[in-house]
């Protein structure tokens, strides 16, 4: 109800069940992703849970260059996840072309616009060092005073799209090296999970 409520005051409803009535009968494609948008648990971090991030690195150092390498992040959120692949990425290849591709893909639209736009308040990368605080991110000035940019470099390594990973199809195609999507299957039932990873 927290997380709808915010809907039912712009409709001018009392109760859940009349907003997903009214939704049902007469919502556009654009209240439904409203809806959803709503729902979604948006808990991310640069470098959340950095064991896999390390584990990442080991991967694509043995795989090595020049072999184009593709990532899907399925729960891209506003894209910390993203772009952590990004740095790993470079940290594995020492350098700011590594020869990967990251896919980044969420059911919430309005992440993935946080996540497109790459600017973030100056508190979301406290816990980077200070070396990739520097070689990954523009400090703001001025207006922007407060805020970082992702560098144009790794930018270049990820695209955005919007995804349900319940849809018969997925905008992503294999084959793939790595799948990151342990922060978005936490949020769903056991049957769902096998479903997933049998898929």
């Amino acid at each position: 109800y927290s997380r709808l409520a915010r809907l039912l005051r712009e409709a001018h409803l009392r109760s859940v069940s009349d907003y997903l009535d009214r939704l049902e009968r007469q919502g556009s494609s654009d209240d439904w992703q409203d809806f959803v948008n709503a729902l979604t648990t948006n808990l991310t971090s640069f470098f959340r849970e950095s064991h896999h991030f390390d584990m990442l690195r080991e991967l694509l150092r043995r795989k090595g260059a020049p072999t184009q390498q593709r990532i899907w992040c399925a729960g891209a959120s506003t894209g910390e996840e993203a772009w952590t692949l990004a740095i790993t990425a470079c940290e594995a290849f020492d350098g700011l072309q590594p020869p990967v591709e990251i896919i980044a893909t969420d059911i919430d639209t309005a992440c993935l616009q946080t996540a497109r736009r790459a600017v973030y308040p100056l508190t979301r990368i406290e816990g980077l060092s200070e070396a990739r605080k520097r070689r990954y991110f523009q400090r703001g000035t001025g207006d922007n005073t407060g805020q970082v940019r992702v560098i144009p470099a790794l930018q270049k390594l990820v695209r955005f799209a919007p995804s349900n990973l319940l849809d018969r199809q997925w905008p992503v195609q294999g084959p793939l090296d790595a799948i990151f999507c342990r922060n978005v299957m936490i949020y769903s039932d056991k049957a769902t999970q096998r479903r997933l990873l049998e898929r």
